[in-house]
């Protein structure tokens, strides 16, 4: 399943959820610097879908606020959990 990320660095906290234009919002501590936000934010979305880092790869947007991900588990459930993180 593809989902569409906007990811918020140097945030208070990292936590996921709310939607910016379609986008799922990921909140992360990290600044936006060698990619520390976008590791963070892969590594916090798969915390909060409830699978593990590696099933989760970026495909686009690896310099970007927008990024769009691949999340390799059932797709029912992960449309299930990401409704309710919106």
């Amino acid at each position: 399943m593809r989902i569409t990320l906007w990811v918020r660095p140097r945030s208070g906290r990292s936590a996921v959820g709310g939607d910016h234009g379609g986008s799922l919002v990921v909140r992360v501590q990290a600044a936006p610097e060698s990619g520390k936000a976008t590791e963070q934010a892969l590594r916090v979305l798969a915390d909060a879908l409830g699978v593990r880092r590696h099933q989760v790869s970026l495909v686009s947007g690896h310099s970007s606020r927008t990024k769009v991900v691949e999340v390799d588990a059932d797709d029912d459930q992960l449309a299930a959990r990401v409704a309710t993180l919106r």
